[in-house]
Parts: structure tokens; sequence; C-alpha cells
């Protein structure tokens, strides 16, 4: 499977950062659909760090999996803040994993709204007791280009998330 360079680069650097601090981490992807978990796995070693990565693409997914609240889904929406740190803490919770990270979103080209139009997407990166940590996001162009920039702003959130690890 051919990645962009750049987010595979980047996935990299969170590896390292990953084995320098002795975490392993998980994921829950909704619009990118696992992009960033590809981006981890497609590197060798991975395996030390990644320890699972959940694909919640729908809400019912979102709830079974890792435990999103069908009521936070329902109040807030599927691409809310409220909810990508319900989808980090979830991955959080559902795994042995230390740090998570979570995305959600309207990749187009269609599902967009006035309030929330496509492009829109709520990141988040959580760590067992401490902050989760959240970026709302407008992204342009069609849904590869979003769906590629989300996985890329999720990576450099990640890695914020990682660099403040403290055990």
């Amino acid at each position: 499977m051919s990645l962009p360079a750049d987010l595979t680069a980047k996935a990299g650097e969170v590896l390292e950062l990953c084995r320098l601090h002795g975490v392993m981490l998980a994921t829950a992807e909704s619009c990118t659909g696992g992009l960033v978990a590809a981006a981890l796995t497609a590197i060798p070693g991975s395996s030390s760090v990644v320890e699972r990565g959940f694909v919640t693409y729908s809400n019912q997914a979102k709830s079974e999996m890792i435990g999103v609240p069908a009521a936070l889904i329902e109040a807030h929406g599927a691409v809310s803040a409220e909810v990508a740190r319900a989808m980090a803490d979830g991955a959080i919770l559902h795994s042995r994993a230390d740090v998570s990270l979570s995305i959600t979103g309207i990749a187009g080209p269609d599902g967009g709204t006035a309030t929330k139009p496509v492009g829109t997407v709520h990141i988040a990166a959580a760590q067992r007791g401490a902050l989760t940590l959240h970026r709302a996001c407008l992204f342009q162009g069609d849904r590869d280009s979003v769906r590629r920039q989300a996985a890329s702003a999720a990576l450099d959130l990640l890695m914020e998330r990682i660099c403040a690890f403290r055990r």
C-alpha cells in the first residue's frame, strides 16, 4: 500500500517518541478509516509500540467498540469535541495502551451542514490519568485531501501528548 511519504515520516516520528517514552498507543478513527493505523503499521517494528487500532466509522461502532455513550453522540453529534474526547478516552479504556488518539469528522463530499461543513474534523489525544488534548480543524480540499490532513494533524497532536507523557 502506498501512503503519502510525509504521513509515513510523521508516523515514524511518533513511533520513535513512543519508544523513547516507553509507551504503547491505540487509535480510534472514524473519517480517516484507519489511515493513521495504516501509516503507523507500515513501518517495520511498529508492533513494539502500536497496541491496537479501532475503526469506529458508525455511531453504533463508537458505542459498542469503545464505549462512547449514545446519548453523548445524540446531544453533540458524532463530529464534536465531546465525542472526539470520548473516543480517545474509550480507546485507552478498551486497550492496554498508555496513549491514544481519535479522529472524527466530515471528509465529504457530502454530509456537511452550515454549522459543520465538509472538512470539519475533531481530534483528541489521551493518556491514562491525564488531561485529554483536543483540536478542532477545518480542512480544505477533496475527500482524500481532508483525510490526509486529518491524519497528519492527529499525529501532530499525538506527538504533543507523548512529549508531555508522565508515568
